[in-house]
C-alpha cells in the first residue's frame, strides 16, 4: 500500500479572524422558581402566556407557571417593554402571588364556554384554556394555556386551588419556613428577625413593655397585672395587661367569670390630664351586671387624679357590624377592579357612595372624635364596650390614640399601637383574613378599614405623620404573606398553642433558652432592602424626630401657630362644627342628590343652641393644626376621598404616568436629602459634632446615610420626573388587572387628571 503524505493548507485569509464559539448564543437558562427555605414545587406547566391586556397582545409574557406550597409563581425570560420601577421584594418575585392572597381561582374553557370556580379537592371535567386569579389585594391576574399541554394545565390549576385552601393553620407556609432550621438562642437572630422580646418595636408580650408604656403616659394609678400567665384566666387576653391599681388580683379573677370570654376591662392609654381609655367585653351574667359594672366604674374613677366620672360607649349599638363591613368591601372591589370603567362619572361615583365604604370610614372617625372630646374636652375616662372586645374596639381605640398622641404617628409608635391594640388584644387575624378559607361569615376587613381611616387623617394632615401611604399599603399587603406572626393567629394563646403543637408534630426539640419564632411584620428587612424601606419615610414630617438647620446646628423642630395656614392641610375653616361636620354658611362642594340632602340637614342645625361638644370642635377647627398636638378629621364627603393608591393601584385606566402624589413625594424627598447633605457639610465646617446633636433620625435605617428614597445626588434632575413613576408607584397595574381597556370614557378622563369632582379648590365658588 502506498502512504499518502497529508498536505498542509496553502490558503491564507486576510480577513479578521473571530472565534466562532463566542458568536454562538449561550443556551437559555432553564426557567426555575426562586424558592425560600421550606418551599417546594408542587406542580408546574410550560408554555404559559401571562396576559398583560384583556385581548391578545404582543406585550404578553411567555414562561412557566409554577405552584409551590407558598405561592403561584410565573417565571419568564421576557421583559416588559414599559419602564419598571426599582423596588424589589425579598420574598416574592415580580409575578408571584401568595396562596393566602387568592380570593377565587377561576378556570375557563373558551371552546365549551364554561367557567368554574375551583375549591379544595374539587374535580375539573374540562381542560382549561385560561386561569383567572382574583386576589384579596384587588389584583386580577390571567394566564392562557393555548400553547400548554391540557393535562399539565389542569393539574396546575387543581394544585393552586388545593394549596390555597389549607385545612389547618400548620399547613400555612410560615410553619415550613421557620421549621426547617430557623431556631436558636435568644442571643441569635431568628430567620433574619430578632427572637421573642428582642424586636425594636415593643411586642407587649412581657411586663416590661407595659411598664414602659405606663411611664410614658404617666399613668400612675394603673399597674401591670400578671394573673393571666399561662392564660389561666382568659384564653384571648395577653399574659400581661394593665388594670386599675385599686383592683386586687383576687377580685379580678372573681370578676372575670362574668365577662364574655373572661375578658375583664383593660387599660389602653392615659391622657396627660389623667383621663384613661379602657376597653372591655360585655358582662354576660345578668345578675352581676349592675353590681359589677358599678365596681369597675368606681375603680376607674379612683384611677383618675381628679376622680372624674367614666363614660361608657357601647360600640355594638352605634357602629356597623363586621358583616356589613365585609359586604361593603365586596361592593367596592366590584366597582373598582371588576366592573369596566364604561359608565358615566356620576354613576361610578354614586356606586362608590352606595357601597357605603366611605360612609363606614366616616362613621368610625366620627365616633372616635366623640371619644376624643370626652378624654380631651371633658377630662373624663372612657370605656369602650363590645360584645367580645376583639373587633370594633380595636379600630376605635387605635384611632383615638392616633388623634390624641403624636407618638403613635411615628413609625415605631404606630407599630407598637398595632401590636398593643390588635395583636396582643386578641383580634382574630386568622379568621378575619380567612387564611384557611373555612368560614366566609367570619371574614371582615377591619384592619384595612382602620388603615383607610389612618390614611384619611394623613391626607388631611400630611406633615403630622412620620410614615407614608406606601407604608400603609405595604402593611396591608403583608397580611397575605403567611410568614409573619402578626397576622397568622387569633390571639396570643392561639399562637402559643399552635407553636407547641407544631413542635410536637415535627419532633423539633429545642434546648434551654431556645425558641422557635415567627418574625413579626415589623422586621421589614424580611421583605424589603434598606433602600426600599426609605419609601416609608415622610419627607415633610414635622415632629420630634424631624431635623432642620438653625445657625449651623441641628435642632428639633416644632411648628408654631400662625394666623394663616394652608387650606390644603386643613380644609376650609368652617363657621360651625358639629362633631366634625361643617355647618352654618359654609359651602358644600357636592351637587345633586347628596348636596340637597346635606342642605336640608344643615338648615335644621342653624336654630339649635350650640352644645359644649360643638363649641369644643368649633374652637379647635378655628385655629391652625399642630402636627404634634391633637388632630381631628374633617368629615364632609369632600374631605373623605377614596384611598386611590390602595383601591385603584392595579387599574390601568386610573394610572397616571409620571403623575399623582408620587411626583410631589419625589420632589420633597430630594429636597429633604439635599438639606441633610447641607447639614452634614455645615457640621463638618463648624468642627466636631456636639455630643447632644442627633446624627440621624431615630427611625431611619441605621446603615443608610440618607432617609429618603429619592436622593438629591441621583441621576434624575430636580426638574424632571423619572419615567418609572406613576400614581400607582411602587405598584404596577401592568399584567395585574386583565379586563377590556376602555379609554376616553368620562371616568377614565376623570381619573387621568380632568376636573376632579368633589374638589374644594375647583368648586369652592359653587353654591348649593
Amino acid at each position: 500500500m502506498f502512504s499518502v503524505k497529508q498536505l498542509k493548507p496553502t490558503f491564507k485569509s486576510y480577513l479578521p479572524q473571530t472565534d466562532v464559539k463566542k458568536n454562538i448564543n449561550p443556551p437559555i437558562k432553564k426557567l426555575e422558581a426562586k424558592l425560600l427555605p421550606g418551599e417546594i414545587v408542587v406542580n408546574e406547566v410550560n408554555f404559559v402566556r401571562k396576559c398583560i391586556a384583556a385581548e391578545k397582545s404582543h406585550d404578553d409574557l411567555w414562561g412557566k407557571l409554577i405552584c409551590t406550597n407558598f405561592k403561584v409563581s410565573f417565571v419568564t425570560h421576557d421583559a416588559l417593554t414599559k419602564p419598571r420601577f426599582q423596588v424589589a421584594h425579598r420574598l416574592l418575585g415580580e409575578h408571584d402571588i401568595p396562596l393566602t392572597c387568592l380570593e377565587q381561582v377561576v378556570t375557563v374553557n373558551d371552546v365549551k364556554g364554561k367557567k368554574k370556580v375551583l375549591g379544595c379537592n374539587q374535580k375539573l371535567k374540562f381542560n382549561p384554556s385560561e386561569l383567572i386569579l382574583y386576589c384579596k389585594d384587588f389584583r386580577i391576574v390571567r394566564f392562557s394555556f393555548d400553547e400548554a399541554g391540557p393535562e399539565g394545565a389542569k393539574k396546575v390549576c387543581l394544585a393552586i386551588a388545593h394549596y390555597s385552601h389549607p385545612a389547618d393553620p400548620q399547613l400555612l407556609f410560615g410553619f415550613e419556613y421557620i421549621g426547617v432550621r430557623y431556631y436558636g438562642s435568644p442571643e441569635e437572630r431568628v430567620n433574619g428577625a430578632r427572637p421573642k422580646g428582642g424586636s425594636q418595636t415593643p411586642l407587649f408580650d412581657c411586663s416590661s413593655d407595659w411598664d414602659r408604656e405606663i411611664k410614658r403616659t404617666n399613668a400612675e394609678e394603673w399597674r401591670v397585672c400578671s394573673i393571666n400567665q399561662d392564660y389561666a384566666v382568659s384564653p384571648s387576653l395577653p399574659e400581661f395587661f394593665v388594670v386599675p391599681a385599686s383592683l386586687a388580683d383576687q377580685d379580678l379573677k372573681q370578676y372575670a367569670v362574668s365577662f364574655a370570654d373572661q375578658r375583664i376591662p383593660v387599660w389602653c392609654w392615659n391622657h396627660s390630664n389623667g383621663s384613661a381609655l379602657i376597653r372591655m367585653a360585655n358582662i354576660t351574667d345578668p345578675f352581676q351586671l349592675k353590681k359589677l359594672d358599678q365596681r369597675i366604674c368606681n375603680a376607674i374613677v379612683k384611677s383618675h387624679p381628679q376622680r372624674s366620672e367614666a363614660h361608657k360607649f357601647d360600640l355594638d349599638k352605634s357602629l356597623p357590624s363586621i358583616q356589613d363591613i365585609q359586604n361593603s368591601l365586596v361592593k367596592i372591589r366590584q366597582i373598582c377592579v371588576i366592573d369596566p370603567f364604561e359608565e358615566s362619572e356620576e354613576k361610578w361615583l354614586s356606586s362608590v357612595e352606595n357601597s357605603q365604604w366611605l360612609d363606614y370610614v366616616r362613621t368610625f372617625l366620627k365616633h372616635s372624635c366623640e371619644v376624643v372630646y370626652l378624654l380631651e374636652g371633658m377630662n373624663a375616662s372612657v370605656i369602650l364596650q363590645e360584645e367580645e372586645d376583639r373587633d370594633l374596639n380595636c379600630v376605635v381605640s387605635s384611632l383615638v390614640q392616633i388623634m390624641l398622641d403624636p407618638h403613635f404617628r411615628t413609625l415605631s409608635g404606630f407599630q407598637s399601637l398595632v401590636q398593643k391594640e390588635w395583636v396582643m388584644a386578641g383580634h382574630r387575624f386568622l379568621d378575619r383574613c380567612n387564611h384557611l378559607k373555612k368560614n366566609a361569615k367570619e371574614e371582615s376587613p377591619l384592619f384595612l378599614l382602620f388603615l383607610d381611616c389612618v390614611w384619611q387623617l394623613m391626607n388631611q394632615y400630611p406633615s403630622a405623620f412620620e410614615f407614608t401611604e406606601t407604608y400603609l399599603a405595604v402593611l396591608s399587603d403583608s397580611m397575605w404573606i403567611p410568614v409573619f406572626s402578626t397576622f397568622l393567629f387569633n390571639c396570643p394563646k392561639h399562637h402559643a398553642d399552635t407553636m407547641t403543637g407544631f413542635l410536637e408534630d415535627k419532633n423539633i426539640t429545642l434546648g434551654e433558652g431556645e425558641a422557635l419564632c415567627f418574625p413579626p411584620v415589623w422586621e421589614w428587612s424580611q421583605q424589603l432592602f434598606i433602600k426600599d424601606q426609605t419609601l416609608f419615610n415622610n419627607p415633610i414630617y414635622v415632629g420630634k424626630g424631624a431635623r432642620n438647620v438653625h445657625n449651623g446646628t441641628v435642632k428639633s423642630f416644632r411648628r408654631t401657630k400662625h394666623k394663616s395656614y394652608s387650606s390644603t392641610l386643613r380644609g376650609t375653616p368652617p363657621a360651625l362644627m358639629r362633631n366634625g361636620l361643617q355647618g352654618g354658611q359654609g359651602t358644600l362642594p357636592r351637587r345633586n342628590s347628596l348636596a340637597a340632602q346635606l342642605k336640608s340637614d344643615l338648615f335644621q342645625l342653624r336654630d339649635v343652641e350650640e352644645s359644649p361638644s360643638e363649641r369644643f370642635f368649633r374652637d379647635w377647627f378655628s385655629g391652625p393644626a399642630d402636627p404634634q398636638g391633637l388632630l381631628l378629621p374633617q368629615l364632609l364627603p369632600s374631605h373623605l376621598p377614596l384611598w386611590r393608591l390602595y383601591f385603584l393601584r392595579w387599574v390601568p385606566e386610573a394610572c397616571i404616568p409620571r403623575g399623582g402624589p408620587i411626583t410631589a413625594y419625589h420632589k420633597f424627598s430630594q429636597l429633604a436629602d439635599e438639606i441633610d447633605v447641607l447639614q452634614n457639610q455645615l457640621r463638618h465646617y463648624k468642627g466636631p459634632t456636639p455630643a447632644n446633636t442627633p446624627l440621624a433620625s431615630p427611625t431611619g435605617p441605621p446603615s443608610e446615610p440618607s432617609r429618603m428614597y429619592f436622593k438629591a445626588s441621583s441621576l434624575y434632575e430636580l426638574s424632571s420626573t423619572p419615567e418609572f413613576l406613576s400614581s400607582s408607584f411602587p405598584f404596577t397595574p401592568v399584567g395585574n388587572l386583565c379586563r377590556p381597556n376602555l379609554h376616553g370614557t368620562p371616568i377614565s378622563k376623570f381619573l387621568n387628571g380632568a376636573k376632579i369632582w368633589l374638589s374644594t379648590e375647583s368648586l369652592a365658588n359653587e353654591t348649593l
